[in-house]
């Protein structure tokens, strides 16, 4: 299957699609205080998605419960919200999130500190934000695919962190996740050419300590083999003539 071209109606629909996904991700992390617990946060977000005509593109995705992915500290991505799981102070939470919307969707991840976080928690945080806007940078008409991965990794390596190989970035649109996946590193292949209506959700995802994870028993949650601190930070982007559009732009 070759990578999907947007429509002009489809563009269209997406970037409501994204508006919305941007504002939700906005107020839930401005919501998130010590004390809570995921699932508070869970029924805030999937209220606000549905009252602006929305739907959670993750909940009931291959029976994924969810409206969010919350994940802490050493969890990478798909934690489950959960009563018992309760916000602390110095956490690191990540807070992913898929918006539907009539029909199309978009993708969007970021990475916030509940209260005062550790100098390297801190530097995660940065790092994902800077890794992020070097691969958008990347990714434009004519470019190989392999330029944002090389971004990426370029950005987490130089700040002494692991890519964690296993998880990427990918398509979106039509459905959560199309063609093509975009690695967080350079495997050697150059990759598709990107073109104009082609609508991707980048996302580095790395640790301070490893780049192996392992599946929990819920059969969702990803942590990292060490227990180290991981982050997540993503955008979906529309590349154009001319370069690119953030959809999700908060």
């Amino acid at each position: 299957m070759g990578i999907a071209i947007k429509n002009f109606e489809e563009i269209i629909l997406l970037r409501e699609s994204g508006r919305i996904l941007a504002e939700t991700l906005e107020t839930t992390a401005n919501f998130a205080k010590e004390g809570m617990s995921t699932l508070d946060l869970d029924q805030f977000a999937e209220n606000f998605i549905r009252e602006r005509e929305g739907k959670p593109a993750f909940k009931g995705y291959h029976g994924f419960p969810g409206t969010l992915c919350t994940s802490i500290n050493e969890e990478i991505v798909h934690g489950i919200p959960r009563a018992n799981k309760i916000l602390r102070k110095g956490d690191l939470l990540t807070i992913d999130c898929g918006v539907l919307y009539k029909g199309l969707i978009t993708d969007s991840a970021i990475s916030i500190g509940i209260g005062e976080i550790s100098a390297e928690k801190e530097k995660l945080i940065k790092t994902a934000d800077e890794a992020l806007s070097r691969a958008i940078d990347a990714a434009k008409p004519g470019v190989h695919l392999s330029e944002i991965s090389k971004a990426v990794e370029s950005t987490v390596k130089k700040a002494g962190f692991h890519v964690i190989r296993d998880l990427t970035g990918h398509g979106v649109g039509r459905q959560l996740h199309e063609d093509p996946t975009i690695l967080n590193f350079f495997d050697g292949n150059l990759g598709p050419i990107l073109k104009p209506g082609m609508t991707i959700a980048i996302e580095p995802i790395f640790s301070s300590g490893t780049s192996e994870m392992k599946e929990l028993d819920d059969q969702w949650t990803l942590v990292t083999i060490d227990n180290s601190c991981a982050v997540q930070k993503e955008h979906t982007i529309l590349i154009t003539k001319d370069g690119n559009e953030i959809l999700t732009k908060r």
